[in-house]
């Protein structure tokens, strides 16, 4: 059933038998109280609009798998804006049916899947909670977004796994184009839920790529990226984790308050290099950063992206430079490239290349295997550093 708040005959029409009109906002908060099960609210034009917010402002805490839809005369960017603030799904505009119709199903499927990530959530020991993997270099080129979507692709292909791959470089951020995906919704759109995240204002962020994997994208307007503080990626990442059974963080080339967030909450730190001096030495000062923030070194793993590159520096070479053995050695190969240029994840293309064994190896043996490591206590101690 559907709850619909002075809606007129034009609305009933639409909506269909299975709907319960009311005349006030009280009296659709009272029929939601009444019947836990129902998980849609439409609002007609003819309630204001503040209180059409607030309501949904206030049921978006007190109920958050119930969506709310908006009909308004006019829409224009500014109560957009404010719609999505406080928690409203879509904003229609009265007249169009075929839209109205479509948001009722779309918020509909939105309610379902949140109602069915917080029995997940509330059932399972903490434990046993999604594994947060934070995919970091500290030198650009070394194809990070490449192993970070390969890496989520593969876990993805696991029976079962459900992965979330977060593209944190907020400024330049590659993982949409790498996989062809249309930017509609990035991390930007979390900024009115910043404080009062849920599983359900988490899910409105995400863009599926295939069943099993999610993406939630970086900003494309710039400035977008300076506008999202780090404690907002960290209430992503703890949503998120809740959610998935793995989520895979593309990071920026930098050391920056939202990597050492992600760093924080990881259960596994994947640190990239490739076989080249400059390279190694940015691995190198990456390893000491780690280790003198006092974060674990059971949960990193350095990998070698283009190992076979004949450059001079043979395996002993490298491990000599960055003082640490190497957990696998991705080889270079032209089919990567094309794989990005295709839109499709090599591992998925070809899972029978070189490339793709090495990743789909590592993933199994460093991550399927291992049970989620308890958290460091660096980031208490980096910030009283600081301080």
């Amino acid at each position: 059933m559907t709850i619909v708040c002075r809606p007129g005959d034009e609305l009933i029409a639409v909506l269909g038998d299975d709907v319960l009109p009311v005349d006030r906002l009280d009296d659709a908060h009272r029929a939601l109280m009444d019947d836990p099960a129902e998980d849609l609210v439409v609002v007609g034009p003819r309630i204001a609009a503040d209180e059409a917010l607030g309501f949904a402002a206030h049921l978006r805490l007190e109920r958050p798998t119930t969506g709310v839809i908006l009909v308004r005369e006019h829409v224009d960017v500014a109560l957009l804006t404010e719609a999505l603030r406080a928690g409203v799904r879509e904003v229609v505009s009265a007249g169009d049916i075929a839209s109205l119709v479509a948001a009722c199903e779309r918020s509909r499927a939105l309610s379902e899947r949140a109602r069915s990530e917080l029995r997940s959530a509330d059932d399972a020991d903490p434990a046993q909670r999604g594994k947060v993997v934070t995919v970091f270099a500290a030198k650009g080129g070394c194809g990070k977004t490449t192993i970070a979507v390969n890496l989520a692709a593969a876990l993805s292909t696991v029976e079962d796994q459900q992965v979330c791959l977060v593209d944190m470089d907020l400024a330049f951020g590659d993982v949409a184009i790498s996989v062809q995906l249309d930017p509609v919704r990035t991390i930007s759109d979390a900024l009115p839920m910043s404080g009062h995240l849920d599983t359900t204002g988490a899910a409105s962020l995400l863009t599926t790529f295939r069943p099993g994997l999610e993406m939630l994208l970086a900003p494309v307007t710039p400035g977008d990226a300076e506008k999202i503080p780090a404690g907002l990626v960290g209430e992503l990442l703890t949503v998120l984790r809740g959610m998935f059974d793995f989520v895979v963080v593309d990071t920026p080339a930098q050391f920056s308050e939202h990597v050492l967030t992600a760093m924080d909450l990881s259960d596994h730190h994947v640190l990239l290099t490739t076989p080249d001096t400059p390279a190694l030495k940015n691995l190198r000062i990456t390893l000491d950063m780690l280790d003198l923030l006092s974060y674990s070194r059971d949960i990193r793993s350095v990998v070698v992206n283009r190992s076979d590159s004949k450059v001079g520096l043979s395996t002993g070479d490298v491990e000599r430079v960055v003082r640490s053995p190497l957990d696998v050695q991705v080889p270079s190969s032209r089919s990567v490239p094309i794989s990005i240029n295709q839109g499709t994840p090599i591992v998925i293309g070809t899972p029978n290349h070189p490339v793709s064994h090495a990743i789909v190896k590592f993933a199994h043996e460093r991550l399927l295997s291992r049970p989620a490591t308890a958290k460091t206590k660096a980031f208490a101690r980096r910030g009283a550093g600081r301080r």
